[in-house]
């Protein structure tokens, strides 16, 4: 295991030493590497996030984004020990941090006298810390879903009320919050922009990502004009949609079922247009951080080998994005 981390840290190394890919990567949109797509979910293989960082260097990432829970960086948990390990790595690597990405809820229900958006709120702060301590710039967070006995104004309050909260807390550690058009609270784009606007915080952008506009039908060149002055960073995924069955015996015949299910790709075989999405975005002036995440089943099963490919297509995707503008 110690021999192959030393091969990792060579490579990654060799990737990182020119002083003009620090140069170039100041005039172009930077690509960081979602450690999550390292974290062994959906039987995909697994990394500490030191050895995510080596991974990211040898692949050509100019960065690297922590996933803020087990088995990466819970910010909560994390010793002493681990922040150093994953410093070091950092260091040898050249590699920047791009922030930590969050994991919230903010119209989770709870009884009373469950403080629970309070422990929230106490994990975005502490996000915020090892963010800034790390040299990162980001703290990706979500809105909230929607639950039945939640009415649609009250969410909506709970939620600018958190992001304000959570903007003042970016600001006393000099970061910066990204709210991802994940959950079910603003996800559309215009809602998304009528967030963001009602919450007036200069700490507060957008994570606009375009998987999540296009399978909800979106004109994703369209949101990303529109987002661009407010995104701060971007994760991508690509996918192909198949269309789901079910057989009726009586009838010899089939039915649609819905929604269809989804299997990601890499960034430039699967129905999503990245060229067009990232194009919008730069023309719009978006400098921020483009990320890569393998945050679901992808084709081609879950080895290191295969996600090696689909990461490294992303590098490969963008550095041939830059060329061509």
């Amino acid at each position: 295991m110690a021999q192959e981390q030393s091969t990792e840290r060579k490579k990654a190394m060799k990737n990182k030493s020119s002083t003009e890919q620090i140069k170039t990567r100041q005039q172009r949109m930077r690509t960081a590497l979602f450690s999550v797509s390292y974290a062994g979910f959906w039987g995909q293989h697994r990394l500490d996030a030191a050895g995510c960082i080596y991974k990211a260097a040898k692949l050509g990432y100019d960065g690297i984004l922590f996933m803020a829970k087990r088995p990466h960086l819970d910010p909560l948990l994390v010793t002493e020990k681990e922040l150093q390990s994953i410093e070091a790595a950092l260091k040898e690597t050249g590699l920047t941090a791009a922030g930590l990405a969050a994991y919230t809820d903010f119209t989770l229900p709870a009884p009373g006298e469950i403080p629970v958006r309070d422990f929230q709120l106490g994990y975005i702060r502490a996000c915020c810390r090892i963010a800034s301590r790390l040299g990162g710039e980001i703290v990706r967070i979500f809105t909230g879903y929607r639950y039945p006995d939640t009415g649609e104004q009250a969410a909506w309050n709970t939620v600018v009320t958190a992001l304000r909260e959570c903007g003042d807390a970016a600001r006393e550690y000099g970061v910066r919050i990204a709210v991802q058009n994940h959950h079910d609270i603003a996800v559309g784009t215009e809602e998304m922009e009528l967030l963001l606007d009602e919450v007036g915080h200069p700490q507060v952008g957008a994570g606009y990502d375009a998987w999540s506009p296009y399978l909800r039908g979106e004109d994703i060149a369209a949101g990303a004009a529109r987002m661009a002055p407010k995104t701060l960073m971007s994760i991508a995924a690509n996918y192909r949609k198949y269309p789901r069955y079910q057989y009726h015996p009586d009838q010899v015949n089939y039915s649609r079922v819905y929604p269809d299910s989804v299997r990601a790709t890499t960034i430039n075989s699967g129905e999503i247009d990245y060229r067009q999405f990232f194009s919008a975005l730069k023309e719009g002036g978006f400098t921020g951080w483009a990320v890569y995440e393998m945050c679901s089943p992808l084709t081609g099963g879950g080895s290191e080998e295969n996600l090696d490919r689909h990461a490294a297509a992303f590098v490969s995707f963008m550095k041939g994005l830059e060329a061509e503008q």
